[in-house]
């Protein structure tokens, strides 16, 4: 019965890739804006031994990089301009005018200053990355539930303690859902800066096979990226269930 199960949650997988081939066999859509499914597949297969894991690996250490550092530095700037006052003077007008800045925009001044490196994906991704895991802490650190933090002073608790043992485990929640919105944006500036800045990695990978007429490869690409990005999403979504697992 689990079994059944199983294949039943594939089934609309499965429908898309037949209608996928129908469609482009069957010459409804040009098989330069869609190739046929099986012929994607068998890219894919071709490009698994002309370093497509390669380039998977180089890109997945750029955004693991830039993502984790957006983490770390969002998830402590957050918490700290909610709990201290000059914290938030000193680093809300720098939030607010990053805000509406459209990240792409950020390619050419990271090129500019910092050169075509591994350095300047690292740190489009992680300014991209930033301000949704700042404003995420921000907003669940001063949403607390004050009586919390009162009866932590109450019991002689100091505010480094309140704010680290009471604080941060009560705001948890939203911050990981901040954090699991930086993780796609981490996918996204991956791609776009790859696409424009870059001598390996998948974006490059899928741009120069454009180029190259390549058109079942790019697909492939394009399915690569958007698989890791999904297992990735599902693992973090696994890895929270485990950290709030005492909350239940």
């Amino acid at each position: 019965m689990r079994l059944v199960h199983t294949l039943w949650r594939f089934t609309p997988l499965l429908l898309l890739a037949l209608a996928w081939e129908a469609i482009s066999r069957f010459g409804l859509v040009s098989e330069y804006a869609l190739p046929p499914f099986s012929d994607v597949v068998m890219a894919f297969s071709r490009l698994t031994d002309e370093g497509l894991w390669a380039h998977t690996a180089q890109s997945l250490y750029r955004g693991a990089t830039g993502f984790a550092c957006a983490v770390v530095v969002g998830v402590l700037a957050g918490v700290l301009m909610a709990w201290y006052r000059p914290v938030h003077i000193l680093i809300n007008p720098l939030l607010r005018s990053l805000y509406p800045m459209p990240k792409s925009a950020l390619i050419p001044l990271t090129i500019m200053w910092i050169g075509l490196g591994d350095t300047s994906k690292i740190t489009l991704i992680f300014i991209g990355c930033l301000l949704p895991v700042v404003l995420s802490a921000f907003n669940a650190a001063r949403g607390v539930d004050q009586v919390l933090i009162w009866s932590a002073r109450s019991m002689g608790a100091k505010e480094r303690e309140v704010l680290w043992e009471v604080v941060v485990p009560a705001a948890m929640p939203e911050i990981l859902s901040g954090i699991r919105i930086a993780l796609a944006l981490a996918f996204i500036l991956l791609v776009s800066g790859e696409l424009i800045i870059a001598n390996n990695g998948i974006g490059y990978l899928i741009d120069l096979l454009g180029e190259g007429g390549d058109y079942a490869g790019m697909f492939a690409g394009v399915a690569t990226i958007s698989a890791v990005g999904f297992f990735a999403d599902r693992g973090y979504v696994a890895l929270t269930r485990r950290i709030l697992a005492w909350r239940e």
